[in-house]
């Protein structure tokens, strides 16, 4: 699989061993990092050393999540193909709403996965929430590196997989020493940023009560100074050693010589541990870890580690206390090495392929299920059947209960349904949809084809490639061609809308544009899609139906699309009332208005309508005149009302 990651953080050259596992398993990963970054408290640059897939670009601004890239690389690196977008950063970050938006400039129609380590609930201002919601909207998958993160996405609605991918250790970098026992007099360690919600004043107040410990800080930050003299204030400074901050085999070779690691994170307002990262390295390297019992760390420690309440000295003093007695600590550090296993990269790499495969999977391998909802002349079936050549499974629903259409069934080879009155299409298509699923093939994609539609089997294929290429397509439409005439069909159409509708009572509806939904004459549904929005409302007996199911797809977060695939139609060629058929139109507008905007949304729309057809009934001539007077009456008594009188 051809991945492009973005991850402003892997200027950190431990942090890019998750690139180097997918590698391993036979993905071609590029990635995108920073050029420069703080991470730490110390300002690093990227040094990507045998790393030839990674590549630094420049970044504006200094917050995780209120930074740019350089657009440039990223433009050059969207326009390559690839199977799968990563964006390593935040829904909410403006970094994620600089390269979705190159993304769409660029016209690539790559899916694309984010990340989220935000474990508190924040309801950020225009425009981030409104960044955020399009981003996830959008995405074809989120990984999560605790599980509050996945819930809050979940809340803001997010309607694809979260999966908990955790952050990796390098186990051969961090092993554990040979001791057996810790020291008399104890080493306590802390590793990490030194800012104030990082509690370390609180693990310096811990030391003050026990005199025979000594501490070694690793990590710089803004409050080091503060930290130097509270150590000072408590007369504990010549048993505290600052030591800056270290990485690689440096870092690995401190926590070696710690008996015990503390964590003593103090949650405010705005943070909350995301992950503890440092935890894990501890754990790894035999040593025994005391923690906060605060946002992602219970789940990172779980009984591997000592959980204490945050900011209590005394706490934390106590269960240091309780891990370094002998046996304890011997036991701790056998768990804690056990517990580190759940952290490799192979693992987390492993984690990560499975989100990538969720995302973007394979193309299908086996032709469409072709189901055909017949009514009327059965030449017409026998048309569409013949223009659509061998090699594909038809399940023909025969709504008029034809023998002609069971003879042209059997003679192309195709399953006959027959429901015994003329369900209408939505509920013939259901008819097909649930002897799929009886006959185990409901994981096949399905192509709805009207029998006065025609498309070949090599534009059957190409619809179906489209479809596949966009991981987020529930439906592909094909281009459609009036055989008579040789012109365009039209087969883009916005959704219903009582604001739209008063657009066009004014007679503004030509100058909006908006691509709502394909016509279902010629429609290929994705098989996850059917599973995932359900099947069609069989309230709609005519028309609007494939409009109901478009819609509630786009409100489940798929997208609908129209492939450059040529096709004909001939048009309500399978039905000669045209004042039936526009009575049912009208009733499936008014069906399809009241279930999405209700009673007030459909008043509106009526009220429009009303309004528009009296003005041009008024001022049109002759034909086009009586059909917007009659079209004006049908709207004053209501369509729905007016088909069941005609019933």
């Amino acid at each position: 699989m051809r991945v492009l990651r973005v991850a402003h953080h892997a200027v950190v050259d431990a942090w890019r061993e998750r690139e180097r596992a997918l590698r391993a398993r036979g993905h071609d990963v590029r990635l995108l990092s920073a050029r420069r970054w703080n991470e730490g408290g110390r300002d690093l640059s990227l040094h990507p050393g045998p790393d030839g897939f990674v590549e630094g670009v420049r970044t504006v601004g200094r917050h995780p999540n209120a930074f740019l890239y350089d657009p440039r690389p990223l433009w050059r690196a969207l326009g390559e193909p690839v199977d799968v977008i990563d964006l390593h950063e935040e829904p909410v970050s403006l970094a994620t709403a600089e390269i979705l938006l190159l993304r769409w400039l660029r016209r690539n129609r790559a899916p694309y996965v984010l990340y989220s380590a935000q474990n508190i609930d924040k309801r950020y201002p225009f425009p981030f929430r409104w960044l955020e919601r399009r981003a996830l909207r959008g995405a074809a998958g989120v990984s999560v590196c605790n599980r509050e993160a996945g819930e809050i996405l979940a809340r803001k609605g997010l309607r694809t997989a979260a999966p908990v991918i955790p952050l990796g250790v390098d186990l051969e970098a961090f092993r554990p020493d040979t001791r057996v026992s810790p020291r008399r007099r104890p080493l306590i360690g802390y590793v990490g940023r030194l800012e104030a919600h990082k509690g370390v004043a609180t693990l310096l107040r811990a030391a003050a009560l026990r005199p025979a410990w000594h501490v070694e800080i690793t990590g710089d930050g803004p409050a080091r100074s503060e930290l130097v003299a509270l150590a000072e204030s408590l007369g504990i400074a010549g048993r505290v050693t600052f030591l800056g901050y270290a990485d690689g085999e440096a870092l690995a070779g401190r926590y070696r010589r710690l008996d015990a690691l503390a964590v003593p994170s103090v949650p405010t307002p705005g943070w909350l541990e995301q992950f503890c990262r440092v935890a894990v390295e501890a754990m790894a390297s035999g040593v025994p870890v005391v923690a906060s019992r605060t946002g992602a760390i219970p789940d990172v420690v779980a009984e591997a580690g000592s959980l204490v309440p945050p900011g209590d000295p005394a706490a934390l003093a106590a269960a240091l206390d309780e891990v370094l007695a002998p046996e304890s600590w011997e036991q701790r550090r056998a768990s804690g090495i056990a517990h580190a296993q759940e952290f490799t990269w192979e693992r987390v790499a492993a984690r990560q392929e499975l989100l990538y495969e969720l995302a973007a999977p394979p193309r299908a391998a086996r032709p469409p299920q072709v189901v055909v909802v017949a009514y009327g002349d059965p030449a017409l079936l026998d048309g569409a059947l013949a223009g659509l050549g061998g090699g594909f499974p038809l399940t023909i629903v025969d709504n008029s209960s034809s023998e002609e259409t069971r003879a042209i069934a059997d003679r192309h080879g195709a399953r006959y349904l027959d429901p015994g009155r003329n369900l209408g299409f939505g509920a013939g298509v259901n008819v097909a949809l649930r002897d799929l699923a009886q006959r185990g093939d409901a994981g096949d994609d399905v192509l709805l084809l009207n029998p006065d539609a025609r498309i070949d089997a090599g534009g059957v294929h190409r619809l179906q490639r489209a479809l596949h290429d966009d991981a987020r397509l529930a439906a592909v439409g094909a281009e459609q061609i009036d055989p008579a005439t040789g012109s365009p069909v039209r087969v883009w159409w916005p959704f219903p809308h009582p604001a739209r509708a008063w657009v066009e009572a004014v007679g503004l509806g030509r100058l909006t544009h908006a691509k709502g939904f394909a016509i279902g004459s010629i429609l290929l549904l994705r098989a996850t899609a059917i599973a995932d929005v359900g099947m069609f409302d069989e309230r709609f007996f005519l028309y609007a139906e494939e409009v109901d199911w478009q819609r509630r797809a786009r409100d489940r977060a798929w997208r609908i699309d129209v492939a450059a695939v040529r096709s004909t139609h001939i048009g309500a060629a399978t039905s000669s009332d045209g004042a039936r058929r526009e009575l049912l139109f009208h009733a499936a507008a008014e069906t399809y208005v009241r279930k999405h905007f209700g009673a007030a949304g459909w008043q509106a729309y009526r009220l429009a309508l009303l309004a528009g057809s009296a003005v041009r009934g008024a001022v049109l001539p002759g034909g086009r005149g009586a059909s917007a007077r009659r079209r004006r009456d049908l709207y004053a008594r209501g369509p729905v009302a007016a088909l069941a009188e005609a019933a």
